[in-house]
């Protein structure tokens, strides 16, 4: 150790014996749960939509939005759209501010959006309020994932990640759960006719929404539609938890290093560290001398990267693998399942209760991806999960095109006579796409981006790499009910069954294991070679 190192850690050792903690002790295991109600609200309110909408797309008297297939889109859009932009600005407001104090500014944010969304009068307030809702989200998927990477001990700290993606499949579980209670206990969609000119209900009679929106010229005088409000209002309440747990949470150590705080950064850092069990000197010297070479690195923009050949290569790769990752059509499942289950011949009742499955096998697909992760490489985990969400979108299409297209009558329902178990096929493709979604791309594609930029444009590349990700989502969100409607569920899955066949492809030929080398070496072979190449 040369002579200014040492000096530098004297001084450190000394800091850290004269500094006091910043407040009371906090175990790093509450520290994830708190910070990781941001990642659950992330998925509580992306896969909150799914059971709302057929309610929305009751009419306004029946206590509905009436929804055409394209508002329905935009519903889920314009939340995407907040999102892009959240991802952007919440990284740069964390930066400048602190992540604790961002998340705090989030929580508040996600309360508002929720309670915004819940009394929108109509479409035209629901649009801006889950923009607002979607700056949030975008906001906890950048700062909550850094916050944790930060503040864990070293020895944790991949795993705390990675438990911040399992709690976002969790949120998404959780809001399917509340829809299936909250569409059991108020019942499917009904709504009381007012008149009908087809003389097939009476007035006063109840009836389910999905037997009279096919009837022109109804009219209702009341309905169950307010339903989906109690959808969206609930996740105010991990809100709240999380703006109150976060205010008992410190700042991160690593955060205050970078602007200099060394003080500061010791006394947030022994809340969160066991005396005798973690060195906080030889941490915060590790901080620091980061910190000091940090300083002297080369730092590039994204547009001063994309002039370099070699460097330009990779910052394609990383955009194809996000819109591939997002053309797999996991949203098609997420948001719009209920739809999908309405379609195969469910009611609208029995679609929002047997989402309940998506949400688990995403769950367990996390899950399963995360113990791969740690097992096998990247290529195998993502070639077998692409596999098996490919064959799913194939047989989809075929299970559409045989088993259920032929039972579809003149005004476009499915016929009684359908076999009982046709539709439930589609339960079973729909269970195994999320298992091979959620245990292969989903996981494979956030580690590989972490992994192959270089250091030089490693968060300006992410950054664009995500933001990508975010309007590939957008798209496919806003064009899959217009497409489902307008050229039918066989053509829709069968244009993703063909762009799958494609992901296998390419992801056979160009991903290349990054596993078993070091960031430093996965630059070093990149720039040797002008690009990606198969890393062996």
């Amino acid at each position: 150790m040369s002579q200014s190192h040492h000096a530098e850690r004297t001084r450190i050792s000394e800091l850290v014996r004269t500094t006091p903690a910043a407040g009371p002790k906090r175990s790093i295991g509450l520290l994830a749960v708190v910070a990781c109600l941001g990642g659950f609200l992330f998925g509580y309110d992306t896969g909150v939509i799914s059971g709302a909408l057929p309610y929305m797309y009751m009419p306004k008297e029946a206590g509905g939005l009436a929804l055409t297939s394209l508002e329905e889109g935009l519903v889920g859009g314009f939340l995407l759209g907040g999102c892009a932009v959240g991802a952007i600005i919440g990284g740069r407001l964390s930066d400048r501010y602190g992540r604790r104090h961002n998340i705090i500014i989030l929580a508040l944010v996600f309360f508002v959006g929720a309670v915004a969304c819940a009394l929108s009068p109509s479409l035209w307030v629901l649009y801006p309020a889950r923009f607002v809702l979607g700056l949030a989200v975008g906001g906890a998927s950048t700062t909550v994932p850094v916050y944790l990477s930060e503040t864990a001990p070293k020895e944790q700290r991949g795993m705390l990640v990675a438990v911040d993606q399992l709690m976002i499949v969790t949120g998404q579980f959780v809001a399917f759960g509340m829809n299936a209670l909250i569409a059991s206990l108020q019942g499917g969609p009904e709504a009381v006719v007012a008149g009908d000119p087809s003389g097939t209900f009476e007035a006063g009679e109840t009836a389910s929404w999905s037997l009279l929106a096919g009837i022109g010229g109804l009219t209702v005088s009341e309905g169950n539609g307010h339903a989906w409000r109690f959808m969206l209002l609930l996740c105010s309440i991990p809100a709240i938890a999380l703006w109150l747990g976060i205010r008992m949470m410190p700042e991160s150590a690593r955060w205050h290093v970078g602007r200099g705080e060394l003080v500061q950064a010791i006394a947030n850092l022994k809340r969160v560290r066991v005396e005798g069990k973690h060195d906080i000197t030889v941490e915060v010297a590790e901080m620091e001398a980061n910190r000091r070479a940090e300083e002297k690195r080369t730092k590039l923009t994204l547009r001063a990267g994309l002039k370099v050949p070699w460097l330009r290569s990779i910052i394609i790769f990383g955009g194809i693998f996000a819109i591939l990752q997002q053309l797999t059509g996991v949203n098609t499942m997420m948001y719009y399942a209920p739809k999908v289950l309405m379609a195969a011949g469910f009611d609208a009742q029995a679609s929002i209760i047997l989402n309940v499955f998506t949400g688990l096998a995403s769950v367990i697909g996390s899950a399963a991806g995360l113990l791969a992760l740690r097992r096998f490489g990247r290529r195998q985990v993502l070639l077998v999960g692409q596999t098996i969400l490919t064959l799913s979108l194939i047989a989809m299409t075929a299970i559409f095109l045989l088993g259920i297209n032929p039972y579809i009558s003149a005004d476009g329902a499915v016929s009684p006579d359908i076999p009982q178990f046709v539709p439930y096929l589609v339960v079973v493709v729909i269970v195994l796409f999320m298992l091979g979604m959620q245990s292969g791309p989903g996981p494979v594609m956030w580690v590989m981006l972490s992994e192959i930029f270089p250091n030089a444009i490693r968060g300006a590349a992410n950054g664009f790499a995500v933001m990508i990700l975010w309007i590939a989502n957008l798209a496919v969100t806003v064009t899959f009910p217009v497409m489902m409607d307008g050229i039918g569920p066989v053509a829709t899955y069968a244009i993703f069954a063909g762009i799958n066949i494609f992901a296998v492809i390419w992801y056979f030929l160009r991903i290349p294991e990054t596993k078993k080398f070091s960031l430093e070496r996965i630059e070093w072979e990149f720039r040797e070679a002008g690009g990606v190449i198969r890393l062996r």
